[in-house]
């Protein structure tokens, strides 16, 4: 029996099942992408693989309608926010077209002493495997698969189970877009299987987007086989509310921050933390703000039904014991079928255990801070660090907790921020390594030193 199925979060009803490729099939597609990585991949110019990179953006633009059509039937995203995310995924394909021969160009070395020249001359790896997740289908894929293809790597990828069709799709564009077969490849693969093609030595680096317990054990199984991988891992941002001119706007881009992908992204604003001179009132409209999007599946709904029943089961448990540690529920906290309320939670003291987890759905804490150093404090309370978002009318009071904040990303006064030139990635438990802009063109590939004398 195959994992790979279209299960409709709305309904319930499993729409169709694939299966799980063979362990020959999986060989075979392992010695296609090597061939590619050694042939097409090491003879083509740069320009060459950037044009080929630029049709598939223009592809999923031509296709955008039937492309978010199918992952509003696999993991559940209101259609607006299917359509917007196809289209950032085509932004991030036409980016590296776009930057490709200046990512790889040469780069010259002074050299203190001697005669001659230096330069590194940047040089694909090889094979690599992407492992992606369900809750953004398109934008995930594109941020590895854009980049390493223009380099001259090869892709496997393998998708999260319940999105097999959009998956599909993908792997579709890049050989309408003129890939050779091998150069992409979508692997329905059982998590065994994906270990085996990391430990294979055709493979030589992996990506994975998830949880915490996939980023471990992909990363025990990339070092025990001395393999490069790239980890984008959970999150619980803070959104810290030192100071603020209007409150009103700064509530909505809470509000905003935390419902973006029906509460499931890994940089959603998570934990509130906000000054005691504004918490009441803060936290007042806030939950007005939150529990005002009633989740439905209309094309432009703020909030869908979540992704799975097993999301919306977890989301209860971990509602149940944080309740049960004595957290206050302000408002919400039901669900209906997989449709699960815009809910927030006060009081979560340090001892329960919500304090330090990740609530994948529309759960929002909020914490009082009696002044800056609390609010950095708290911010930094967790094993996490992704994202983060610090809102204060003080330019200097901005920088300070920028600086004093552990995490990759630090957004200022705004949400929904992301681009395809701004590095995005972790550090702590969220993982390791960059993807997007310069940096996510810089993580596999071999920066080969060649010195003349």
């Amino acid at each position: 029996m195959s994992d790979y199925a279209v299960v409709d979060p709305a309904t319930g009803e499993t729409i169709s099942t694939y299966p799980t490729i063979t362990d020959e099939g999986l060989d075979a597609a392992i010695a296609s992408a090597f061939a590619v990585a050694r042939g097409w991949a090491k003879t083509s110019g740069v320009a060459e693989r950037a044009a080929l990179v630029r049709r598939v953006a223009e592809l999923h633009t031509e296709r955008r309608e039937e492309l978010a059509a199918l992952i509003v039937r696999e993991m559940g995203k209101p259609l607006d926010q299917a359509l917007g995310e196809v289209d950032f995924a085509a932004a991030i394909y036409e980016y590296y077209a776009d930057h490709a021969e200046g990512f790889l160009a040469d780069e010259p070395i002074a050299l203190l002493d001697g005669e001659g020249s230096a330069l590194v001359r940047k040089a694909p790896l090889g094979v690599l495997l992407g492992i992606m997740p369900w809750n953004f289908p398109y934008y995930q894929v594109a941020r590895f698969a854009g980049p390493n293809l223009a380099i001259g790597n090869t892709i496997l990828l393998k998708h999260a189970p319940q999105c097999p069709e959009s998956a599909a799709a993908i792997e579709t564009i890049f050989r309408d877009a003129g890939f050779p077969e091998g150069a992409y490849v979508n692997l329905y693969a059982s998590n065994e299987q994906a270990a085996a093609v990391i430990a294979d030595p055709r493979v030589q680096g992996v990506s994975l987007t998830g949880s915490e317990r996939a980023g471990a054990a992909v990363a025990e199984i990339a070092g025990r086989h001395l393999k490069k991988v790239v980890l984008e891992l959970g999150g619980s941002d803070p959104f810290i509310v030192l100071s603020t001119d209007d409150l009103d706007a700064t509530v909505q881009a809470a509000v905003d921050a935390r419902l973006d992908n029906s509460g499931q992204s890994c940089n959603a604003a998570k934990r509130f933390i906000v000054a005691d001179d504004l918490y009441d009132a803060f936290l007042e409209k806030f939950t007005a703000g939150l529990t005002a999007a009633a989740p439905s599946t209309d094309a432009d709904a703020a909030v869908g039904p979540l992704s799975s029943a097993a999301a919306t089961a977890r989301i209860a448990a971990q509602l149940e014991e944080a309740i049960a540690g004595g957290a206050t529920l302000v408002a919400g906290g039901t669900a209906e079928g997989n449709f699960v309320a815009p809910t927030v939670l006060a009081d979560v003291a340090p001892s329960n255990p919500a304090r330090h987890q990740e609530f994948f759905g529309p759960v929002a804490m909020v914490f009082r801070a009696a002044d800056e150093a609390e609010a950095v404090e708290i911010a930094n309370d967790t094993p996490f660090g992704l994202g983060s978002y610090v809102y204060t009318t003080d330019p200097e009071q901005a920088d300070r907790v920028a600086n004093a904040i552990d995490a990759g990303m630090v957004y200022v006064n705004v949400v929904l921020a992301d681009g395809v030139e701004l590095p995005f990635g972790g550090v702590k438990r969220s993982g390791s390594g960059r993807e997007l802009g310069r940096f996510g063109a810089d993580e596999f590939v071999n920066k080969k030193l060649i010195r003349i004398g």
